[in-house]
């Protein structure tokens, strides 16, 4: 695969760039424990089918059904089927989180080295992010291109007609009062200054084997804390928001008066607002 834009060609090799980290769970058997398996069958025949055997098809209106097999998928009459097309380049700013997709790194392929290099940073100096056309395995789509740690970084967009608007979704509500945004903006600043990505990790599946082994040992497994009775109404908005305060404030040992000078530098903005 290329990336093209212009008459530049740079070959890359495509790779992953995440994995998900599976909990383990199978599907079995309630009665006994054994492992469900999904097996393939043929409508027709009312037998089972290898995987060897099994292709795609496309079926008509009339129920007509085209068998395609790899290689018509593979040489589709498509100028974006071996290459990764740059439509343009954008602000990073503009491209809607809520579309983007499945990301993956490029490496240079061959002699692509020097060109790889200019676009990284060309991309890197400008602060821009290429959109791009491409395919894999049996869907277009388009793509956000970027750097990442000096390495091209390819991320899937959803079509602009794949993301649902949001219409009918915004609660009909007053606004806050400039004291309530001064305050959510101290919760906000505090839990900025204490966030730490490395520290983030999936409790779910350390609680799924900490249930798993007191099974396997034969012991009552841990149960569910009780859960927290919230109000079935918001009464006193700055209320709660000054307990998270405090509760932020005891969890991370950060100082009163840190949170006060937080509360200074949200004032200024929330008194233009209110303005």
């Amino acid at each position: 695969m290329s990336i093209t834009f212009g008459l530049v060609s740079i070959p890359v090799t495509v790779h992953a760039a995440t994995e998900q980290r599976s909990t383990g769970l199978k599907q079995v058997h309630a009665k006994d424990g054994s492992r469900i398996r999904l097996r393939r069958y043929c409508d027709a025949e009312g037998v089972e089918v290898p995987y060897v055997e099994v292709v795609r098809g496309f079926e008509a209106p009339d129920g007509r059904v085209v068998v395609l097999t790899d290689e018509d998928l593979s040489d589709l009459p498509l100028p974006t089927a071996r290459a990764i097309e740059v439509l343009g380049f954008v602000p990073a700013e503009t491209v809607d989180p809520v579309a983007l997709d499945r990301a993956y790194y490029l490496g240079a392929s061959g002699l692509a080295g020097r060109p790889y290099v200019l676009l990284r940073e060309a991309l890197a100096e400008s602060g821009l992010v290429g959109i791009a056309r491409m395919v894999l395995r049996t869907r277009e789509s388009l793509a956000v291109l970027r750097v990442r740690d000096d390495v091209l970084c390819l991320q899937g967009l959803l079509w602009p007609d794949e993301v649902r608007p949001t219409t009918g979704l915004a609660p009909d509500a007053p606004a806050p009062r400039p004291q309530e945004l001064r305050m959510a903006r101290t919760l906000m600043d505090q839990l900025t200054e204490d966030f730490r990505w490395e520290e983030q990790h999936d409790e779910y599946r350390e609680a799924l084997e900490q249930v798993v082994t007191a099974k396997l040992e034969g012991i009552e497994p841990p149960h569910a804390p009780a859960a927290q009775v919230l109000p079935g109404r918001v009464v006193d908005l700055m209320a709660m928001l000054q307990a998270s305060v405090e509760a932020a404030r005891d969890a991370h040992g950060t100082s009163a008066s840190g949170a006060g000078e937080a509360a200074k530098r949200a004032t200024p903005k929330s008194r233009r607002r209110s303005g």
